[in-house]
């Protein structure tokens, strides 16, 4: 009998950790889609999305044909119904995009992971046979953002304020593991995880 091949998510807020967790996974030889990769990829090259995004947001969202992210991110973030029209736009492209990468690899994997901050703003759990919640406290998740420098408090503030809690991403997610301590625990978290689905493959 074959064994079961599964598509895996691994989503959590901004500074949760799930980059590292995917990283393992990795490291371990197995697949991992990033989507957010994706979406900046067809943001920066589908002429139809950039066509749009110009229209709801205006000449300046492009520079010399290369996304202008700090006029993006500022339209964007700080406005609620702004996140709402960039994901209108990107989702569906996003989800085509991820699920023929999952099909591709699935030719020669058993389990591919795909890594997405989204999964539920954009409406993709359905996609996926688990869904893997990666959490930490907002004070952990803002230290670690801000240690590596490339945001400010006031944009992980924004940022944040953009994403669905926590609290109802526990609700909805299959495994949940928590991230308030060191990579080498989270390590053995991922670790654990590998355990668990080759149990359920057979």
């Amino acid at each position: 009998m074959p064994r079961k091949k599964f598509k895996i998510a691994v989503t959590g807020n901004i500074g949760s950790g799930k980059s590292d967790f995917c990283n393992f996974m990795a490291e371990k030889g197995y697949p991992v889609i990033k989507a957010d990769d994706i979406s900046k990829q067809i943001l920066a090259e589908d002429e139809g999305v950039k066509e749009k995004v110009i229209k709801k947001f205006g000449k300046e969202s492009f520079i010399d044909d290369q996304i202008n992210k700090k006029f993006l991110a500022d339209k964007i973030f700080s406005n609620l119904a702004n996140v709402i029209k960039i994901n209108s736009i990107l989702h569906p492209k996003v989800r085509e995009k991820v699920n023929e990468l999952m099909q591709e690899q699935l030719l020669n994997n058993d389990i591919v992971f795909t890594e997405a901050a989204l999964i539920y703003e954009a409406e993709m759990e359905n996609m996926f046979d688990y869904v893997v919640l990666i959490t930490a406290s907002y004070a952990v998740r803002m230290k670690r953002v801000l240690a590596n420098g490339k945001l400010t408090e006031e944009d992980f503030k924004k940022r944040n304020e953009n994403q669905i809690r926590d609290e109802e991403k526990k609700k909805r997610a299959d495994f949940i593991f928590e991230n308030n301590g060191n990579v080498d625990e989270l390590k053995q978290k991922s670790e654990f995880l590998i355990t668990i689905l080759t149990g359920l493959q057979n």
